[in-house]
């Protein structure tokens, strides 16, 4: 999306707001919800095209070549947001993410296997009957049941022909490192290959995206519309969830939408306060939305009637001055810690409050890589940003003791020129 697309895409919601605005004044989130005619964005706006074949063959090749780099024969998948991006599986995700049940089989070389599958549609002979893995199913015989799973991963290597015996396994009880372990088997974790993996998004991938956070601002110009002295913080939250779910996404990581007194320190959750005239009222979408791909947008908004203070329209203008001098940052070749040396120079009273990172990777959740604010610590890691990246740039402005605070957030691709905006949502005119 050039910058003539993102003007008239940002244009274009903020009509939208205003219109919404003129005609809605009087509606509460809730009889939004009840009368519900706009949640349906496929009806104001045509989806992208994706080649789901075309995307699940790229997704699994980009497996399959980490795999193949860390020479080893089997990869024990167990992250929902693994088993999404390997094999389109959808069911129970926030559930197993913290009671783990299914988990994949994925050989360098062979048919996978998916065990203590819920989904019907995967064929018979690609999914099998297993173990347990959490506390919930197996209870005190963990470790009886992880020397099972070791068997089972030996049966199967010998299935399918391999006598490499170097097996990677992502997020799994000790018990099974160790039953493997007893067994000649030499254990890597699983998330060098499946993190790894997710790093380049393909064209496909990137309309995904794009759609996801096309829902995602959907909802947010109804939270935009809803913002008005009275209505509750979790009201408005609903809107955002309603957009991602009326559109078929699935759910958002944390409820991150604070204001007034609460939207300083930021990473307050959503609650009941209701809104009063002067408050900023900040969110933050961090939503896993349609085909599973994340849209990740923060915004500060002004709760009329009324005039904002100098001080807030300062720490605004502070908030979008990080973000757009980071963003000039935002290109191939650019080393991470050369980013975080050169990143905006946070005046020191916001140092304490500030956003735990300046950038992050972005994907179907939070990925790989982070960067830190040069003034907490050093960046952990360090390589070349590479086209097909998608980003995101944060900053929170927000002093110690003091009542309000910003949060902004864009998404962007890193392209062969330098970067491309995903996030088109407007910035607050009253806050400019």
């Amino acid at each position: 999306m050039n910058l003539q697309e993102v003007s008239k895409r940002s244009s274009s919601i903020l009509q939208e707001i205003r219109t919404g605005n003129r005609h809605m004044s009087r509606i509460t989130p809730d009889q939004m919800v009840a009368n519900d005619d706009w949640s349906n964005l496929e009806s104001i706006r045509s989806r992208p095209e994706i080649d789901m074949g075309r995307m699940h063959a790229y997704r699994m090749g980009r497996l399959k070549q980490e795999m193949a780099r860390h020479d080893v024969s089997l990869c024990v998948l167990l992250s929902p947001i693994s088993l999404r991006y390997a094999l389109n599986y959808r069911n129970y995700a926030a559930f197993m993410s913290h009671i783990p049940s299914t988990y994949l089989f994925l050989p360098a070389d062979g048919p996978y296997m998916l065990y203590n599958a819920f989904d019907p549609t995967i064929p018979a002979s690609g999914k099998r009957t297993g173990h347990p893995v959490s506390y919930f199913y197996g209870g005190e015989d963990l470790g009886y049941f992880a020397d099972e799973i070791a068997k089972d991963i030996i049966r199967y290597l010998s299935e399918i022909g391999s006598d490499n015996r170097k097996v990677a396994v992502e997020y799994v009880n000790p018990s099974v490192t160790l039953a493997l372990d007893r067994r000649g088997i030499e254990v890597i974790d699983g998330v060098l290959i499946s993190e790894r993996a997710r790093l380049i998004k393909s064209e496909d991938e990137i309309s995904c995206i794009r759609w996801s956070m096309a829902v995602a601002e959907h909802g947010a110009a109804r939270v935009r519309e809803a913002v008005r002295p009275g209505v509750s913080e979790v009201q408005l939250w609903a809107l955002l969830n309603y957009a991602n779910l009326a559109n078929n996404g699935d759910w958002h990581d944390g409820r991150m939408l604070a204001s007034g007194s609460r939207i300083n320190p930021w990473l307050q959750e959503a609650s009941e306060r209701k809104l009063e005239a002067g408050d900023l009222v900040g969110f933050d979408t961090d939503m896993i939305g349609p085909m599973g791909y994340f849209a990740d947008l923060s915004r500060t908004m002004f709760c009329g009637p009324g005039k904002s203070s100098p001080r807030q329209r300062q720490l605004y203008r502070l908030a979008l001055a990080e973000i757009r001098h980071n963003l000039e940052l935002i290109r191939p070749g650019n080393l991470l810690s050369t980013i975080q040396q050169q990143a905006y120079p946070v005046p020191e009273e916001f140092h304490r409050n500030a956003y735990p990172c300046i950038v992050h990777g972005i994907g179907m959740c939070d990925e790989y890589p982070n960067i830190p604010p040069g003034f907490r610590c050093p960046v952990h890691y360090d390589e070349p940003l590479q086209p097909g990246m998608v980003l995101c740039v944060e900053s929170y402005m927000g002093a110690e003791g003091e009542r309000d605070g910003v949060k902004l957030e864009q998404q962007v691709l890193v392209t062969d020129a330098g970067h491309e905006l995903i996030s088109t949502f407007p910035f607050d005119e009253e806050l400019m």
